[in-house]
């Protein structure tokens, strides 16, 4: 049933006492609200697929589909409409996956009228701001696709990983420009997720960055089978350090570990995860040699170097952007160069956009170098192979 006139917001009103649902309705129609109104789960997830509403209101326990379930199709659709659970029947399960899903209000039964109205005008006060935000974010030109609860998380999370692959990216030598090696780099088509970073921090939050790394893993290891002999950059979660599955001698990364560079970023804290050093020397064992992303963008100190020892060091684009104009950045570019030179240790350049910045990290030492500069990430398909040099 919809009400006529001028709404307040529109309510989806899950209900399968018949009685109850027509006293809802009646509360929140005289109370100026659009509500349609339905009398089991099942009807109401049908009702989602075709419509949008900015309040749900659903009973726990129905026929067809429970509130819970409701819930969850509500997320999937849309991060941002408040969901209103009602029960008889309270229970510890319910309560706590009503607070996991984000349902903005557990209540009991029987709901007085002021009750009802008021959770309802809270909710489609919540809606409103919400928008407001996104649209914000939108105007300042920043993603948004994080905002929700954790129902919202995982449907976006299951989409961004139905849509992973993987690109690569060239490191090229900087004495004759081919090729030293790929970086392989997380991507995924699902538009709610802005990027690498934002895909690990719904991983992050859902508790999934060990699931989500063994599958990058699995990924990079299948294109490598097909072009061995060529050597590859893969970068690893600090998490990632602490799954037993990245040394499994039998796991298929592990048979490529000679031509496998393992990328930790300087961006996390790298130095306060237990046995670093001794976790850092099995994979050494297994053959991987390791990088340290993002220098000079990050909190590694000394115990970082001393725990990971790195075998290349990979300069962050902020050090290289605009390097052959600034002479600070030289300064500092060319001590980093000497000393991880004094240590055996190579540097990448990273972000390398312009003739001017390629050559001034040449002349600075920098033995490798990556950027759109030299071709940008692209997706290997099926049958393709990498080539061994470039014309940059």
């Amino acid at each position: 049933m919809l009400s006529p006139g001028p709404s307040r917001g529109r309510v989806l009103v899950v209900e399968d006492d018949l009685d109850l649902l027509e006293v809802y309705s009646d509360v929140l129609l005289e109370a100026g609200f659009d509500v349609t109104t339905l009398s089991d789960g099942g009807g109401a997830l049908h009702a989602l697929e075709g419509g949008t509403f900015d309040v749900v209101l659903t009973d726990v326990l129905m026929p067809g589909a429970t509130g819970v379930d409701v819930l969850r199709a509500v997320r999937e659709r849309d991060l941002d409409v408040p969901v209103v659970l009602v029960t008889g029947s309270p229970s510890v399960e319910t309560a706590v996956q009503a607070l996991e899903l984000g349902a903005l209000r557990y209540l009991l039964k029987p709901v007085s009228a002021p009750d009802l109205v008021r959770s309802v005008e809270e909710a489609v006060r919540l809606r409103r701001l919400a928008t407001v935000k996104r649209e914000a974010l939108r105007f300042l030109g920043q993603t948004d696709g994080l905002m929700g609860d954790r129902a919202g998380l995982e449907a976006v999370y299951s989409r961004a990983l139905a849509n992973l692959h993987m690109v690569y990216q060239p490191i090229v030598r900087t004495r004759d420009r081919t090729v030293f090696a790929w970086e392989a780099l997380l991507r995924t088509r699902e538009p709610a997720v802005g990027g690498p970073l934002q895909f690990l921090e719904v991983a992050e939050r859902l508790g999934r960055v060990r699931d989500l790394g063994r599958i990058i893993r699995g990924t990079v290891s299948r294109a490598a089978t097909h072009t061995r002999g060529t050597m590859f950059f893969l970068n690893l979660h600090p998490d990632d350090l602490l799954d037993e599955s990245l040394y499994d001698p039998r796991s298929p990364l592990s048979h490529l570990a000679p031509e496998v560079v393992l990328e930790i970023t300087e961006r996390s804290r790298i130095d306060s995860g237990p046995d670093m050093r001794e976790r850092v020397r099995r994979l050494r064992g297994m053959g991987f040699r390791i990088a340290i992303d993002d220098l000079g963008a990050g909190y590694a100190g000394l115990t970082a170097f001393a725990s990971l020892q790195p075998d290349f060091v990979k300069l962050d684009r902020g050090l290289v952007a605009g390097i052959d104009r600034d002479l600070m950045k030289k300064k500092l570019v060319g001590s980093i160069v000497a000393v991880s030179r004094d240590m055996g240790i190579a540097t990448v350049a990273e972000g390398v956009e312009t003739t001017g910045e390629r050559d001034a990290a040449g002349e600075l030492g920098c033995e490798l170098m990556q950027g759109f500069f030299f071709r940008r990430p692209e997706e290997l398909r099926a049958g393709e192979t990498f080539p061994p040099a470039l014309d940059a």
